[in-house]
């Protein structure tokens, strides 16, 4: 199973028609073949998507630039079954391993961040094949990376969770799955990964759903109002590899 995710946050410039073909055609494979490593998926962020809720009421802090690189254009996901898969050899080992041509490309990408991380917990939505031959993650996904205020908050993240996020979602038209990852390596220690059928589906079953549940909105509020998310925030994205 894949239980370990090596995600890359990262910008390019305009003319990058030579970039993305090098990375879909030769880096990927380089990395799908090393041991452990079991699916790629390349996904390009689509601007000016409704936050759930609308955004409404919802208090959020973010990193600052300084503090942590603010790429998210293209966002490059790897899944293994276990989190050394990307740790043995690391990535600066791996990537000074690469030939010249390889390492200039590489050179292209700005406001690059990632993180390694492993699954806490995972639902299927009703979108969910089972059983699913394939591993590679949906066509649509939203992935946010944050930090809490203070440590003293993530239980009750941890309980919100497992009693209401998670669970909320498992009967949602258009969600195929939801994992919540933490780290091994990287700025954010939590992430939340979602998978959608469609951009159409998340707008029009998921960013509002909270609403018919008032009590269970608030404390949504009150858990999103401790985190700092890294920018952008969320990322919505579309599978650009492979082909959707």
């Amino acid at each position: 199973m894949d239980r370990a995710y090596w995600i890359i946050w990262y910008d390019l410039p305009p003319e990058n028609d030579a970039y993305l073909d090098w990375l879909h055609r030769s880096y990927i494979p380089k990395v799908v073949q090393r041991p452990g490593v079991l699916w790629a998926a390349h996904y390009a962020s689509v601007p000016n998507v409704a936050p759930l809720g609308g955004g409404k009421g919802r208090v959020s802090h973010h990193a600052s630039s300084a503090e942590v690189p603010s790429g998210g254009r293209y966002i490059l996901i790897f899944g293994a079954s276990a989190a050394h898969a990307f740790a043995n050899p690391g990535a600066r080992e791996f990537h000074s391993q690469l030939p010249d041509g390889d390492r200039k490309m590489l050179a292209m990408r700005t406001g690059e961040r990632t993180n390694i991380m492993v699954e806490e917990a995972r639902i299927d939505g009703p979108e969910a094949k089972r059983p699913d031959p394939e591993l590679t993650p949906g066509p649509w996904i939203q992935l946010g990376s944050f930090n809490s205020i203070s440590y003293q908050d993530e239980d009750e993240m941890a309980t919100w969770y497992a009693q209401w996020r998670l669970r909320s979602l498992k009967a949602l038209p258009g969600v195929i799955r939801v994992r919540k990852l933490v780290s091994v390596s990287g700025w954010a220690k939590h992430a939340c990964f979602y998978e959608f059928t469609s951009l159409e589906a998340r707008a029009e079953h998921f960013v509002h759903y909270e609403s018919t549940h008032p009590e269970m909105e608030a404390w949504s509020k009150k858990i999103v109002s401790r985190l700092v998310h890294a920018t952008p925030l969320p990322s919505v994205a579309q599978r650009i590899w492979p082909p959707a």
